[in-house]
């Protein structure tokens, strides 16, 4: 019989909005002094902030009652929209942050991969910096030593092993990360989402060497918005909801039930005056069949018809993409490709088709939004009514990193009416 190594009782996590510490004395008391007369707080670093209604003083539960127990050698895809709780668990659980209530029991060394270059000291080497989170893991020197080299290939920064990791870029860093973290042994490993920031033959291989840690007996929490990647890899599910565990169990129906629950959200995300109104939209592979997935680097079609509920000289068509955690990632629209859609009388039906040309996003779970409109407004705006997934195939592809911010998806695409 499997041993419980993770055990949540009755796990809950609170964070107080709009008091900080102000850290110096004299501030502190500026702040009580003015809220004993009354007076607005003169040191306050959180305000009222009109989108969440949030006043000074305020408290939220970002974990709610969590209780689920993991064994030796399972895999544990955490899975939820942004907000859901998923990294305050996998803080609470790396003992990043401790819980308001309840108790989490571990059995085992914790190695976290939480953000990219979790536990790297910048100034150091990329040597120094292994030998550094095997100290931190309670490893024994000779214990680094033996599994040095095999660490620098993985990562493949052999090169620049002795480069201070401030100058690494961010692959580098993230494969050096995760390389680190799952070749030194722990009983436990938690990754959070750092894999999206990989090139797609890294994902292969990392996807491959967590797969290797649980059959080796140890202990997997593997959290990411890839759905194709955690049904790839774990064994066992939950999905957190509002910070709280809506259901546990095998993966395959925890990722039914997320996607299940993103659509029955999305059918109600409409808006515009319908004045040119969408009627019909497909996704299309090469040969005019209706698909859902489709693989690294391919071409595909989005087949849409509108009708025209009154005359308008002329409307634009936008398809823009966000990923499972409703990010903008790119667009593409006729009036980037010179394709006009105009002169729309009364009552009339259009078709285009438009194609998407070398799907180059990292694999997983997207969604299509369609957008009508001109100038003076929205004519149908239906938000994520496509959803679709992007499997890895042969094909790699250079991309610029998810979370660099001057990074620009450009999408190729081809318009026609039919």
């Amino acid at each position: 019989m499997s041993d419980v190594v993770i055990k949540f009782e009755d796990v809950s996590k609170q964070y107080r909005l709009g008091v900080v510490g102000t850290g110096t004395l004299s501030h502190d008391l500026n702040r009580f002094f003015a809220k004993i007369a009354g007076k607005e707080d003169p040191t306050k670093k959180v305000g009222v902030s009109n989108k969440l209604n949030v006043r000074d003083g305020d408290y939220v539960w970002a974990l709610r009652d969590i209780n689920f127990s993991l064994n030796d050698g399972e895999v544990l895809g955490v899975v939820g929209k942004n907000g859901a709780g998923k990294s305050t668990l996998l803080k609470l659980l790396s003992r990043v942050t401790a819980p308001t209530t309840g108790e989490i029991k571990v059995k085992g060394r914790i190695a976290s991969l939480l953000e990219v270059g979790t536990g790297f000291h910048p100034e150091l080497t990329g040597k120094e910096n292994i030998y550094l989170n095997g100290a931190i893991l309670g490893m024994t020197k000779r214990e680094i030593k033996s599994k040095f080299d095999e660490i620098v290939e993985f990562s493949g920064v052999s090169k620049y092993v002795d480069t201070p990791v401030k100058r690494y870029s961010s692959g580098m860093y993230v494969r050096l990360a995760f390389a680190v973290a799952a070749h030194l042994e722990p009983e436990i490993l938690i990754v959070d989402e750092v894999l999206a920031v990989g090139d797609a033959e890294f994902q292969k291989k990392a996807i491959g060497k967590m797969q290797s840690v649980s059959k080796s007996g140890r202990t997997v929490l593997f959290v990411s918005h890839n759905l194709t990647a955690v049904e790839q890899l774990c064994t066992k599910g939950i999905l957190l909801q509002n910070g709280t565990l809506k259901m546990e169990g095998p993966i395959h129906d925890i990722t039914s039930a997320y996607k299940k629950a993103s659509v029955n959200e999305n059918e109600l995300k409409r808006s515009g005056t319908r004045h040119v109104e969408i009627r019909n939209y497909q996704m299309l592979n090469s040969l005019g069949q209706a698909i859902e997935e489709v693989f690294l680097g391919d071409n595909f079609y989005v087949d849409a018809s509108f009708a025209a509920r009154e005359a308008a000289d002329y409307t634009d068509f936008t398809l823009d993409i966000r990923n499972d955690a409703n990010e903008f990632i790119g667009h593409v629209t006729n009036a980037d490709d010179l394709f006009e859609i105009k002169n729309l009388a009364k009552d009339e039906l259009r078709r285009v088709r438009v194609e998407v040309k070398d799907m180059s996003f990292a694999p997983g779970t997207y969604y299509i939004s369609l957008w009508l409109g001109n100038k003076y407004g929205t004519f149908d705006y239906i938000e994520n009514c496509i959803r679709f997934t992007i499997k890895q195939g042969d094909q790699f592809i250079r991309r610029p990193f998810p979370f660099d911010k001057r990074a620009k998806t450009v999408l190729r695409s081809n318009w026609k009416e039919i």
